[in-house]
Parts: C-alpha cells; sequence; structure tokens
C-alpha cells in the first residue's frame, strides 16, 4: 500500500491530466450535434471496425486448416462418385449405365477399377534432386500401400513407394525413374517423363510421328495402360514442339498439371482391383 501512495504521488499530474483528456473526450463524444462529436464516433468508429477486421482476418486464418480438410473430404466423395462411372465399361453394352445408376444388378456390368481416395497433407517435398521425393502425413494404419497412385487436384504426382504405420513416401514424377504412359488428344499414345536437371516445371514426351497433328497448349493424359493412373488424369499442356530430323519425331515440353513447388495437398488412390492384374500379367511374365 506504502508503495502505491508513492507511486500516485510521483506520477499525480501524469494521472490527473489523463483523467481530463478520458473526461474531455467523453463529454464530446456525447454532443452528437457538434462536429467534435460527430468526429470523435467517426474515428472510434474506424477503429473498431479496423480491429474487428483484423481480428476476423485472424480467425479466418487459423480456421483454413479445418476448412481445407472440410474441401478435400468433399473432394474426395466426389472424385469416388465420378470414379464409379468412369471405371466401368460400357462401349458394347446398351443401357449399362442407365442400370448401373438405378442399382440394378446387371451381369452386363464390367467393372475394371475400383477406386477409394485417401486425403494427404504433404509434410516434404524435394523439386531439384536427380529423383524427387514427397513425405505424406498417411501411410498403413490409414489404408496406404506401396504403389498407390498420388494425384493433386490438378494432376498426376507421383506413386507410393515406402510406407510407414503413419507416413509414406512418394516418388514425384520429377524422377528419371517413372515415365507414364501418356496419350495426346487423338489418342496417340507414348510416355511422358522428366529429364535429369530439368526444371520442376517442365515435362517432356517424345517419339510422336511427324504426322501427327500436335498443337500448343494441348492436353497430355494417362493412359489406362498404366497400372498406377487411372486413365484420362491430366499430366499436361504442350508448351513448346521440336522436330527431330534423325528420325522425323516431334519432341514436345510440357508444362506439369501440378505445381510441385506449391505442393500442399494430394490425394492417395486405392484400386482393390490393381493387385489382381498384377498378380495376372506376372504369372504370363513367367511363363514366358
Amino acid at each position: 500500500m506504502h508503495n502505491f501512495i508513492l507511486f500516485i504521488r510521483r506520477f499525480f499530474d501524469l494521472i490527473l491530466f489523463l483523467g481530463l483528456q478520458i473526461i474531455c473526450i467523453v463529454l464530446i463524444a456525447r454532443t452528437q450535434n457538434l462536429m467534435q462529436g460527430n468526429d470523435v464516433l467517426s474515428s472510434a468508429n474506424m477503429v473498431t471496425g479496423y480491429m474487428y477486421d483484423r481480428q476476423s482476418a485472424v480467425v479466418d486464418y487459423f480456421g483454413l486448416r479445418r476448412m481445407n480438410d472440410s474441401l478435400l473430404s468433399e473432394n474426395v466423395q466426389l472424385r469416388e462418385l465420378l470414379a464409379r462411372f468412369s471405371s466401368i465399361d460400357t462401349v458394347q453394352v446398351e443401357n449399362v449405365t442407365r442400370a448401373y445408376m438405378d442399382g440394378a444388378d446387371s451381369s452386363s456390368v464390367v467393372r475394371y477399377a475400383q477406386y477409394t481416395y485417401h486425403k494427404a497433407r504433404v509434410i516434404s517435398n524435394s523439386v531439384s534432386a536427380a529423383d524427387n521425393y514427397i513425405t505424406i502425413n498417411r501411410g498403413s494404419d490409414h489404408g496406404i500401400r506401396k504403389n498407390m497412385a498420388v494425384v493433386s487436384g490438378s494432376g498426376v504426382v507421383g506413386r507410393v513407394t515406402n510406407v510407414s504405420p503413419r507416413f509414406a513416401t512418394v516418388l514425384s514424377v520429377l524422377n528419371t525413374k517413372q515415365p507414364i504412359s501418356a496419350r495426346l488428344r487423338d489418342g496417340t499414345f507414348s510416355f511422358a517423363f522428366w529429364e535429369k536437371g530439368a526444371r520442376p516445371d517442365e515435362l517432356f514426351m517424345s517419339d510422336i510421328p511427324q504426322e501427327i497433328r500436335v498443337s500448343i497448349g494441348d492436353s497430355v493424359f494417362t493412359t489406362s495402360y498404366s497400372t498406377i493412373f487411372p486413365r484420362d488424369l491430366l499430366i499436361g499442356i504442350v508448351e513448346r514442339i521440336e522436330i527431330r530430323q534423325k528420325d522425323n519425331t516431334q519432341y514436345l515440353r510440357l508444362s506439369p498439371a501440378t505445381n510441385f513447388r506449391n505442393l500442399q495437398y494430394v490425394y492417395i488412390i486405392q484400386d482393390d482391383l490393381i493387385p489382381e492384374r498384377r498378380a495376372l500379367e506376372d504369372s504370363v511374365k513367367k511363363k514366358k
């Protein structure tokens, strides 16, 4: 108590001045019909509005992760719904799609893939090595297995190579070990690949016959030949076309559909029918 009294005595003049200032401001603010009162209220409203705006921005910022998780979950449901219909062969059978949509048990429905999507967050990513890897926060405890396809919201990313209970590593398409079965818009097949030392914003496609018409801006997609990626996923966009005179082929430079420099969230695609397909193809290779 003694120290408090000493403090008051020492700063009495300053405390008195601030008290009188506050009283004056309150009296002026209550007098709304005066110009000074309006100015004080206007300034107070501006300061209050600014503080509320900053508070809202902070709340929104910390809520982004929850919002992203919600959007990812919704995207997973939509992708699985689309995959249910894109993985059915309806070319030679009439009314198969309607029978499937109506939930009817039809022997005419031929399913060649059964996809389940898992969302994951990227916690580590390299783009400048010879073979670039990505680490995600999902593992065997979440149903992730080796050789599953990994995609982003815009295109292909890579395949799962190693799995622990809570994490997994993904071999990015920015590597020299994983060419991707690719097709042009007219159905021409080849492979899209990344060259050692290339930038992370370019892929390549070679051995395209010169008579095939390719234009800048054409899209390149995955094919049904791949045992990793579902078909019709966007790989990239044609940016440059070179003619190789020695073999009369076109060499394409692609802009990847995925921005690997700013990759934050991915989807892991689980195809329950792939193990059966791989086992069958491996048995054929062994017989040869």
